[in-house]
């Protein structure tokens, strides 16, 4: 006989509780953290949470939110909507909203009506990230006055927006006295599913913690059954109830009265044992009441179930009595989402189409009922799942509308597919939601590329001018070809121009439709190189803005116009113009424009030669991009922005990091490429063949479009020549060098053709080939070298150009050092030693060459560049000279400055996971950076190689 539905004794979990302990503390210090849980379902992770909390409810505020499962049908923020619900009953709206800045309280209420009425926004992203502000800015201001603990259950279930939010909160809370903890069912992240890749970014962050929760041992499970029973259970009562709970402890509950009864067919029939002892109406009534969701509210079930709140209340008991049912102050929810879904499997087809219903009826009647904050999301999935598309249709429409208001892109998506695939089931359906087909998929469209889903977006974009004819309604077909060659720009595909050309003839007159045709086309012509046509287009795109006072479109101009500034070495306008820019999108709330000017002044930074100044402007882009949403598409410009400012300063092992991390949010293909060649050059100068080779090719399949950017073909061209270079395949590379200054226009990009020069002449001078070096030399002497960085690439042109003649040219090869060594860029300097050092040779200038090999071999030991250094080695080989420092120690072995820092911790016997903590890196990355040690010191262990490093010091 049971005592209790529920152990009172909680059993085992000391670890897992210590480590929470451990997180409250360092939160109570100003130290903000969060502990990521996972187990199984029925594991027990809400019982440890509710544990825990108990025993800092104290002088700690607890807010509570959970995923829903219903959230697959689009409800954004709907862990964040409770745990605002429950302040407000707690504190009042009035009072949260005096912890507010100004108006803040107001972005809240797209989450929670009770904050008022939302400020309307022309750019949702910008209010978008003010709303993730202001979310921030309440979590802050609640814990001055005492510590916090924000709980997040059940985040398997989290919708996109939850997920965005959740990110954007961990990577900006600082000094300040959170904690948050996310509960998930680590049996449900499957390879595919959304917030695999979301707990993996998440434990990067510096105080993320992950959990697991392991099932009870046989003793634990003793300890639970006897606070089940009410006494200590005997060796064979715990040996059947451990088999057949395996040590969940939901199961063990479940199996703690009838041990005996052979194994279960199914989890469901153990998790309904329980149930089924209830008395026949309550039941039937949890049937009905599971149709609603995990947690549904008194009023709205008192509704559809036709019952008085005495006779509601009369029923359920048993079932709160039970511990099947959890009840608080305005909802009641079932204890567990597996006695939920248990439950409502159980519901038979008549009878489920019946409930929902119900509730669509009760909830259309009443929307305040809804729990979840968003009733017509919630309206809209129980028409659809009673099977009425009249009413399911408007619902969605609604819903879709309800979603965007939130800045859900995601969710707004999912609804707005609900009414298309509705649409021809109801034959009215344009009367009903009062817009045609055509602007429902031109919306889609639009959702779909806010949301990161360029390819879906493409497939709205044609469907609607399939039904779109352009003799009647010229600007809206104008628009959508405007729409379609935004999203084949993000994919890397060819057709963009020629969509805007044809976009721009359909509105000949001046007007703010052909402005904003002549914006992007502006754009695209600029970065294929074509300045002489983007410039008038451009210019003219700025005089229609300003005539019509477009502020977004007149800023999107001066960023075009500042491109062609910046590639024609007028840095300083270029400059000027993107903060205008900046300042005018700014003031037009155009997130999508300011992140634009950012990444372009980034871009021009790095042009121009200060990429400290440039990895600043991209770190701050970055961030912004990442609270906007946009971390798959304008983040992955700022990436590259800050990867590329990595290299040129010679911080390659953060340069691989920020690859890798671009990488995990799966960019779409033109926007992977810019990463893939920044990761291909750092593989061709470590030497690491396998990568290199396989950039190549990815990059080669990837650029195989009829009209590729210089931006993207030139630097390609440029890692091919590099590759073959340390792969010590010289003809390869003289071969791509021909290649290139005969079938790539050089001038459309200067900038990036000046790689192509310095490497192709490299090539030239390593076979000796003094014929191609001379067409190469003319090549470069016809190409504007603007700012000190193609300066610098112009003068090193120069000195290798006497190489491939067979001669030295040492006041040559001092310029060219002497303009690397300026812009501080330690790569390339490294090569102009080298070369100023053979030159020194040649004169008999030994001091001053070994003085100039010494510095080239630290530089390269500290960029791993193995090719480089093992070329410096040579030199000094062949001309007796005494390196400093070289071959010993971590040279030796190649080792990079990260991978040393690793090897430290290898020898102190750290795992990956405690590496990726240690260095704010990913598991991930510190397995692969093991790997590339154990390779370097050529052992096959960890424990060789802490060995290795003890006995040579090398840490």
């Amino acid at each position: 006989m049971r005592a209790h539905e529920v152990s009172p004794a909680f059993v085992g979990r000391k670890a897992e509780l210590a480590t929470l302990t451990d997180a409250c503390d360092r939160a109570r210090g100003g130290t903000p953290g969060a502990v990521l849980l996972g187990g199984e379902a029925g594991g027990g992770k809400t019982r440890l949470v509710d544990e825990f909390a108990a025993r800092v409810c104290d002088d700690t505020l607890v807010l509570a939110g959970g995923c829903l499962e219903l959230s697959t049908a689009g409800f954004p923020y709907a862990p964040f909507t409770a745990a605002l619900r429950q302040l407000v009953r707690e504190a009042g709206a009035a009072e949260i909203a005096a912890l507010m800045p100004r108006d803040g309280a107001r972005d809240l209420a797209r989450l929670l009506p009770e904050f008022g009425e939302a400020p309307a926004d022309r750019d949702p992203d910008t209010a978008r990230a003010r709303l993730f502000e202001q979310m921030l800015v309440l979590l802050e201001r609640l814990a001055e006055r005492r510590p916090l603990i924000l709980v997040i259950e059940d985040a398997h279930w989290a919708d996109r927006s939850t997920r965005d939010l959740l990110v954007f909160l961990l990577r900006n809370l600082r000094h300040t006295a959170v904690l948050v903890i996310i509960t998930f069912r680590s049996d449900e992240l499957h390879r595919g599913h959304p917030m695999r890749p979301v707990i993996a970014e998440l434990e990067r962050i510096e105080g993320v913690v992950r959990l697991d929760l392991p099932r009870l041992t046989r003793a634990e499970t003793a300890g639970q059954l006897a606070g089940i029973i009410g006494h200590a259970p005997d060796a064979t009562l715990i040996a059947m109830v451990y088999e057949r709970s395996s040590g969940i402890p939901l199961l063990i509950e479940a199996t703690a009265e009838t041990p005996d009864c052979g194994m279960p067919q199914s989890v469901r029939d153990l998790v309904l044992a329980g149930v089924n002892r209830l008395p026949e109406d309550t039941q039937d009534l949890l049937r009905l009441a599971s149709t609603g969701g995990v947690r549904f509210g008194h009023t709205v079930l008192s509704e559809v179930a036709g019952l008085s709140d005495t006779a509601l209340s009369a029923a359920l008991r048993p079932a709160v009595d039970a511990n099947v049912l959890l009840a608080d102050e305005e909802a009641y929810a079932f204890r567990h989402a597996l006695i939920w879904e248990a439950i409502h499997d159980d519901l038979l087809p008549g009878e489920h189409g019946r409930a929902h219903r119900r509730f669509a009826e009760a909830l259309e009647a009443n929307p305040s009922l809804s729990l979840a904050g968003r009733p017509a999301v919630e309206i809209t999935m129980h028409w659809a799942k009673s099977h009425d598309h009249e009413r399911a249709l408007p619902a969605a429409w609604k819903a879709a509308g309800e979603s965007a208001s939130a800045f859900a892109y995601a969710e707004q998506l999912q609804m707005l597919e609900r009414v298309l695939e509705l649409w021809d089931r109801v034959p009215d359906a344009e009367t009903r939601i009062g817009t045609d087909h055509v602007s429902v998929l031109q919306r889609a469209a639009q959702a779909a590329g806010a949301c990161g889903e360029p390819d879906r977006g493409l497939a709205f974009v044609r469907a609607a001018l399939a039904e779109t004819d352009e003799r009647t309604d010229p600007e809206r077909v104008a628009l959508l070809l405007r729409r379609r060659a935004a999203l084949v720009f993000v994919l890397g595909r060819a057709g963009g121009v020629d969509d805007l050309r044809r976009a721009l003839s359909l509105v000949p007159s001046a007007s703010v439709v052909r402005a904003e045709v002549l914006a992007p086309l502006g754009r695209a012509l600029v970065l294929l190189g074509r300045h002489d046509e983007a410039r008038p287009i451009s210019e003219e795109t700025l005089e229609l803005a300003e005539r019509f006072d477009d502020e977004c479109t007149a800023a999107d101009a001066h960023n075009n116009l500042a491109i062609a500034e910046s590639i024609d070495g007028r840095f300083t306008d270029a400059m000027a113009r993107l903060e205008t820019a900046r300042a005018q999108a700014e003031h037009a709330h155009d997130g999508d424009t300011v992140l634009r000017s950012m990444v372009n002044t980034a871009d021009a930074l790095e042009a121009y030669g200060d990429p400290e100044a440039a990895l600043e402007v991209a770190q701050r882009t970055l961030t912004l991009a990442e609270s906007l949403g946009r971390a798959r598409t304008k983040g992955i410009f700022a990436a590259n922005n800050l990867t590329e400012a990595q290299i040129s300063l010679g911080r390659w092992d953060d340069a691989v990091e920020t690859f890798e991390r671009a990488a995990e949010l799966s960019p779409p293909p033109g926007l992977r490429g810019q990463h893939l060649l920044n990761r291909g050059e750092i593989a061709a100068a470590r030497g690491e063949s396998a990568v290199a080779a396989a950039i190549v090719e990815e990059l080669r399949a990837l650029y195989a479009a009829d009209d590729p950017y210089p931006q993207q073909l030139l630097p390609l061209a440029s890692l091919v020549i590099e590759w073959r270079l340390a792969e010590g395949d010289v003809p390869g590379a003289v071969d791509a060098t021909r290649r290139a200054i005969t079938e790539q226009d050089l001038h459309r990009d200067v900038r990036h053709a000046w790689p192509i020069l310095v490497a192709g002449m490299r090539a030239c001078a390593a076979q000796r080939d003094a014929a191609l070096a001379a067409k190469v030399r003319a090549v470069a002497d016809a190409t504007p070298a603007h700012g000190p960085v193609m300066t610098a690439r112009r003068l090193t042109v120069i000195a290798e150009s006497t190489r491939a003649e067979g001669a030295v040219d040492r006041p040559a090869w001092s310029a060219a050092v002497a303009a690397w060594d300026a812009l501080g860029y330690p790569y390339p300097l490294a090569y102009a030693l080298l070369r100023s050092a053979e030159a020194a040779v040649a004169e008999g200038d030994r001091e001053s060459a070994a003085v100039s090999l010494s510095r080239a071999a630290e530089l390269t030991d500290r960029l791993g560049a193995r090719p480089l250094r093992a070329e410096i080695d040579l030199v000094a080989r062949r001309s007796r000279l005494t390196v400093a420092g070289a071959r010993t120690g971590h040279a030796a072995f190649g080792l990079t400055t990260r991978e040393q820092e690793v090897l430290r911790l290898v020898a102190d016997g750290r795992s990956n996971r405690d590496i990726a903590e240690e260095l704010f890196i990913s598991a991930k990355t510190a397995s692969v950076h093991v790997s590339n040690i154990l390779a370097k010191l050529s052992v096959s262990s960890r424990g060789e190689a802490a060995a290795t490093a003890h006995r040579l010091r090398l840490t």
